[in-house]
């Protein structure tokens, strides 16, 4: 009789075991197949509000499938005052240019520029996205490439001798991060890079009784350079840009100078129009980092020369962007 209660008691236990797990393994299995599901992950939004900020650009990719409409116009510097209206009636530059996104992060672009009649193709790829509230990716990371084609015409080849010496190329890695809703920074490094450089000849004393003249480069074929960038937002369709550019390289001649720009961005999900002043004139970032010749402030350079400051330029950035 024993035997039968604890045959009984046994099954009992056994049956109320596997209604335990029918009930408790589809629990178990659903938890299990949400911890392996992945929470998406979540980018900071609109670092930047432009592809441009000032003379630069930034780290922001338009969204695949969006057209990209740039006009960029820079008037003549204020130096001279009321005789040409600060800049406004002196020489202006302008640059017209298209970019599209085939692809997620990728952007490519094609522009036209009045000074040098300067063709240029660009290419813009998103490395690294920062993540939203999340220290783990705290910066993104763009790479920016131009190429330049110089098409205006010389017929006694004074100036480029070779088509190839018409090139000039520039490289760049942008980083920034998006601080607060209303403060983004960026700072990105570039090197430039010309075909063609001007040179000079010099007498140089080979001993005390022979000497000759020697031919020497007034610049190098690479040129590095550091930009500084940053936005605060004061509304939601208006913020404060800070630009400043400064060559690293040293030439034997001829020594770019740097860049100071600051002024307003006013924009809304499809356009953005930004007026400023700054030094730089060429519209190209390869020319501007290579050829700037206005300078912020007054200095003595290192023959003592007294170098005249203030030569500012005011000018205006509008881009349009669609999405096709």
């Amino acid at each position: 009789m024993k035997t039968k209660i604890n045959i009984i008691n046994k099954l009992r236990f056994a049956l109320w075991v596997v209604i335990i797990s029918a009930f408790s393994l589809p629990a178990f299995a659903q938890e299990t197949e949400e911890a392996m599901v992945k929470t998406p992950k979540k980018y900071a939004k609109n670092t930047f509000e432009s592809v441009w900020l000032i003379d630069n650009q930034t780290v922001m990719v338009p969204a695949k499938g969006t057209l990209e409409f740039d006009i960029l116009h820079r008037f003549g510097t204020v130096k001279n005052g009321f005789d040409d209206l600060w800049g406004l009636f002196a020489p202006s530059n302008i640059r017209l240019g298209f970019a599209y996104a085939p692809i997620n992060n990728l952007n490519l672009g094609l522009g036209l520029t009045k000074e040098k009649q300067i063709v240029d193709g660009s290419l813009k790829y998103a490395i690294i996205k920062q993540l939203k509230d999340s220290w783990k990716v705290p910066v993104s990371i763009t790479y920016y490439g131009n190429m330049s084609y110089d098409l205006k015409k010389d017929p006694e080849g004074t100036e480029y001798k070779y088509e190839t010496d018409r090139l000039r190329f520039f490289n760049q890695l942008i980083i920034a991060s998006k601080i607060t809703e209303k403060l983004s920074i960026q700072v990105a490094p570039s090197l430039s890079h010309q075909n063609f450089v001007q040179g000079f000849i010099k007498k140089v004393q080979l001993d005390s009784v022979k000497s000759e003249n020697q031919v020497f480069a007034e610049m190098k074929h690479d040129h590095f350079a550091l930009a500084f960038s940053g936005r605060y937002k004061v509304t939601n369709s208006m913020a404060i840009m800070v630009n400043y550019d400064q060559p690293i390289t040293i030439h034997t001649a001829n020594n770019p100078n740097p860049n100071l720009s600051f002024g307003l961005e006013l924009g809304t999900s499809g356009h953005s129009f930004q007026i400023f002043a700054g030094n730089y004139y060429f519209l190209n970032p390869q020319r501007n980092n290579l050829f700037n010749t206005n300078n912020p402030v007054k200095y003595t350079d290192a023959a003592n020369n007294k170098i005249a400051g203030g030569n500012f330029i005011i000018g205006f950035n509008i881009t349009r962007l669609w999405s096709l």
